[in-house]
């Protein structure tokens, strides 16, 4: 069994030994959560991590758990995998996670979930046109408790590479350089036509010293 499936584990079973805690106890003063957002062409990729406690959390607050005040607490399957297989789960992070493009939603899937601790939650969103502008939203857990926050951090160059969203302001406009534009970057453009001239020069260079070996004939 993987650690973080075992800290999962544990989680749930301190909530079916102690009784439901609050699902906002988790830790919304710790860490804040961090979703890595990329762009390539028409389509904009976002992983979403959070805590172990905050996933317990999560899945306390949509029913992905038993409650033991009512009933027996199964323990065929992990926390992990309670979490993983909930179909409340996921439309919780579909609504909660999103991505618009002038004003409109892109389409969105979220992948299989597994791994949650190490992989974290990934969507896909499909957008009308290529993204060079998104507004994005990750409001998961602040429904929980507005001291939650989400870092989100751009994987490709944008603008602004990296800014704290919270529940007062759970969406940001980022803007995309270049993102799936076929091209080079403007860094790696510069090197080419630096080593162009470059080469450039040594083959001028070469003609000048054949023509001086030579006596300047041609």
């Amino acid at each position: 069994m993987r650690i973080h499936t075992r800290v999962l584990a544990g989680a749930l079973l301190v909530c079916a030994l102690g009784g439901w805690a609050a699902p906002a106890a988790a830790h919304p003063f710790g860490p804040p959560s961090t979703a890595r957002i990329g762009a390539d062409g028409s389509r904009v990729t976002i992983s979403w991590f959070a805590a172990e406690d905050d996933w317990v959390a999560l899945g306390q607050s949509v029913g992905a758990f038993e409650d033991p005040s009512t009933g027996t607490v199964s323990t065929e399957l992990t926390g992990e995998q309670k979490l993983e297989r909930s179909p409340a789960v996921r439309d919780y992070l579909l609504d909660r996670i999103t991505v618009a493009q002038g004003g409109q939603r892109c389409s969105s899937r979220l992948e299989e979930l597994r791994a949650l601790i190490t992989e974290g939650a990934r969507f896909v969103f499909d957008c009308r046109g290529p993204v060079t502008q998104v507004d994005v939203t990750v409001a998961a857990l602040t429904d929980l408790n507005e001291a939650y926050r989400t870092m989100l951090v751009a994987e490709t160059p944008a603008t602004p590479g990296q800014t704290l969203l919270t529940g007062a302001e759970s969406t940001r406009r980022l803007t995309f350089s270049g993102a799936g534009g076929g091209g080079m970057p403007a860094g790696t453009t510069t090197v080419v036509v630096s080593a162009a001239v470059l080469l450039a020069g040594a083959g001028v260079s070469t003609a000048l010293w054949r023509r001086r070996g030579t006596g300047g004939r041609a």
